[in-house]
């Protein structure tokens, strides 16, 4: 028998589609990769453009929404932050490339993000009252939780990065 809160024919795919995902992003970031401080500002700016679309189109919120809405943004950057001081950063002294490679508690971290996304969903549809705000808050804040920990990850490994390069330049 199908689930009435799903749309019909999509079956187990809203779960198994962000585990992939989430598996995917774990697979790829357990992986040194070389990072480019200049273009750290690229996914924030695309991520917050989004966002602030998406969030303004909904139009007018509840006073519950926007506390939710604030608090979702100050827990992902909180989360965003650790995420970032828990990014391992290396330069080449020779060529003063950097490198950047998520501790496996970073790894942890933006799983457990995840899956606590998915229990929040499984909540949200079975009882909508337990947060007292719409589906359309609920939704705003997950995607605002996202914002903060993707800006103050970027952020903070900016920072990291730049000091590293001064320092390996003499500067």
């Amino acid at each position: 028998m199908s689930n009435p809160s799903l749309p019909g024919g999509l079956g187990a795919l809203p779960y198994v589609l962000p585990i992939a995902i989430l598996a995917l992003v774990l697979f790829r970031s357990a992986r040194p990769r070389i990072l480019v401080i200049e273009r750290l500002w690229v996914a924030p700016a695309l991520i917050m453009t989004a966002a602030s679309l998406l969030i303004f189109a909904q139009g007018a919120m509840s006073l519950t929404g926007l506390l939710l809405q604030i608090v979702a943004v100050l827990v992902g950057a909180g989360l965003g932050w650790w995420r970032g001081r828990l990014t391992h950063l290396e330069i080449d002294p020779k060529t003063h490339t950097l490198t950047s490679k998520v501790s496996p508690v970073g790894l942890a971290l933006l799983g457990a993000v995840f899956l606590t996304r998915l229990g929040l969903r499984a909540v949200a549809m079975s009882h909508p009252a337990v947060f007292h705000a719409s589906v359309g808050e609920l939704t705003d804040a997950m995607l605002l939780l996202a914002v903060g920990l993707v800006c103050a990850q970027r952020l903070e490994v900016w920072i990291r990065a730049r000091q590293m390069l001064a320092d390996a330049r003499g500067c």
